[in-house]
């Protein structure tokens, strides 16, 4: 029964239709951020810098010492971790010396600065991580209770499809404000950058990394949005 609820024909033609098209974005996208962050990690910084020192740079004159910058295993793994105060770096960025790893560095200090200053798109995105996570990982069990429950009584199965449907919201909403939270991340990243560290021109490369990583955002926005309707066209079958 679970797979042919799960895994029937209906499930696999709404993912065609809805979520297809923006993986394909999404795809489109990831290699956009690599080809650029490959290509402008060829660029010298002209500076002594290696990207943990932009970080720390940037976040001492911005009074945060208290933070602290670690190495982190990965490609592009890098990220700012607000309930430790720790921002994570990859090794291509902490030890890099060109204009790809100064400006992922200081996007991420960005993060920082948004949250010592109690940034509030950043706080409302970070409150709603725990039903995000749950609804990524339970959704369709909540649509396959709701619907096995069909015999048991109505209002039974329509609170598991509800709470299903709400949970999935929040997981659209997430990426939908994460996008802004990146952009000011990143705006804020150029205005450090320019403040004495790279030169105008070389943070124009620096801008086209952190312009193409914002097009990973606007994909996941897709996805998000894709997989909304998808649920929506599969329970509306399902009901009729």
């Amino acid at each position: 029964m679970m797979n042919g609820f799960l895994f029937g024909p209906g499930y696999y033609t709404s993912w065609i239709m809805f979520v297809l098209p923006a993986v394909i974005v999404s795809i489109w996208a990831q290699s956009l951020i690599k080809s650029r962050f490959a290509k402008y990690s060829q660029v010298a910084s002209g500076t002594d810098y290696n990207g943990c020192d932009v970080a720390r740079t940037i976040l001492d004159r911005n009074g945060l010492t208290n933070v602290r910058i670690e190495r982190v295993a990965g490609q592009l793994s890098d990220h700012y971790d607000p309930r430790t105060k720790v921002l994570r770096l990859s090794s291509a960025v902490y030890d890099g010396n060109d204009i790809a790893a100064f400006g992922v560095a200081a996007h991420e200090v960005g993060h920082a600065i948004q949250d010592a200053e109690g940034y509030v798109p950043l706080k409302l995105r970070n409150s709603i991580v725990p039903v995000v996570n749950i609804g990524n990982k339970f959704v369709w069990i909540l649509i396959f209770i709701g619907f096995a429950f069909s015999g048991a009584g109505s209002l039974v199965s329509e609170a598991f499809i509800q709470i299903a449907i709400a949970l999935f919201l929040a997981v659209v909403f997430f990426q939908v404000i994460t996008l802004p939270v990146e952009i000011d991340a990143s705006k804020r990243a150029l205005v450090q950058l320019e403040n004495g560290i790279l030169s105008y021109e070389k943070v124009d490369g620096a801008k086209k990394v952190l312009q193409a990583a914002a097009m990973t955002y606007i994909a996941a926005i897709l996805v998000s949005i894709g997989e909304l309707l998808r649920i929506l066209s599969y329970v509306n079958r399902r009901r009729d």
